[in-house]
């Protein structure tokens, strides 16, 4: 089953959705179920965009020459 890749403000949209749907006080169970599941698959796909875009994060150092960040570093 070939899945589209969305775009991270395409999935943080769709989990504003799902959020929607679960707050909705007369969903059956089972949806319910299914709607949590699709969520926390896009939850997934989320973390792993911002792991990919924070990889390619780089940084400016004092001579204003780039340079990759390196996580936990301070600046």
């Amino acid at each position: 089953m070939g899945e589209e890749k969305k775009s991270l403000e395409e999935n943080f949209g769709r989990l504003e959705e799902i959020i929607g749907k679960l707050e909705e006080e007369d969903i059956p169970l089972e949806k319910a179920f299914e709607t949590y599941c699709e969520g926390m698959h896009l939850l997934a796909q989320c973390n792993e965009q911002i792991d990919r875009v924070e990889k390619q994060v780089l940084k400016l150092d004092a001579e204003g020459l780039l340079e990759e960040f390196a996580n936990g570093e301070e600046i």
